[in-house]
């Protein structure tokens, strides 16, 4: 199996998230070639600001392998992790991070910083960035346009209630 290959699992995990209102970021875990894990992000639905789809696979990899070191253990996600994530992936001691979209805000692995990778902390992993990079920026572009399109939807009809719910309107037919 490769990169490819689990990252569109991922990308599969994170139309899951945003099915269900979340920002669309999906995570798998592989070990010896072999799924063990995965999640999607939750924050919304668990009220939990740590819901985010790595941290989701790695606990559930944890119970899977009865361990909390996850070494020999690969995580695909489809955004770069953030400083909390980044942080857990270095304790959890997975062996590698592989992920698409480069995350400019908030991105720990490379973008802003590089927790996975400091050479102060007791573990490194190997980090493969921008794998299915496009599909995944697309995905949470996609997202965020709508979610900004419908707040200026509820602003527009906030400030005129006869705009909540109406129709388009249409030509009469001149028939």
């Amino acid at each position: 199996m490769t990169d490819q290959f689990w990252m569109d699992k991922a990308l599969q995990l994170a139309s899951k998230a945003e099915q269900a209102g979340e920002v669309p970021v999906g995570a798998v875990i592989v070990k010896d070639g072999q799924l063990i894990a995965e999640g999607y992000n939750q924050m919304i639905r668990l009220n939990d600001p740590s819901a985010h789809a790595e941290m989701l696979a790695v606990r559930q990899a944890g119970a899977v392998l009865q361990n909390y070191r996850l070494t020999d253990c690969v995580l695909y996600v489809t955004l770069e992790p953030c400083s909390m994530c980044a942080g857990m992936l270095v304790h959890s001691r997975l062996a590698r991070l592989v992920f698409g979209a480069s995350d400019y805000k908030t991105g720990a692995a490379g973008s802003i910083m590089n927790l996975v990778q400091h050479p102060k902390l007791n573990h490194q992993l190997e980090v493969t960035a921008g794998v299915l990079a496009e599909q995944c920026a697309a995905a949470l572009s996609a997202f965020f346009q709508r979610r900004r399109q419908e707040k200026k939807l509820a602003k527009q009809a906030a400030v005129n209630p006869a705009l909540a719910g109406a129709a388009p309107e249409v030509p009469d037919d001149p028939a």
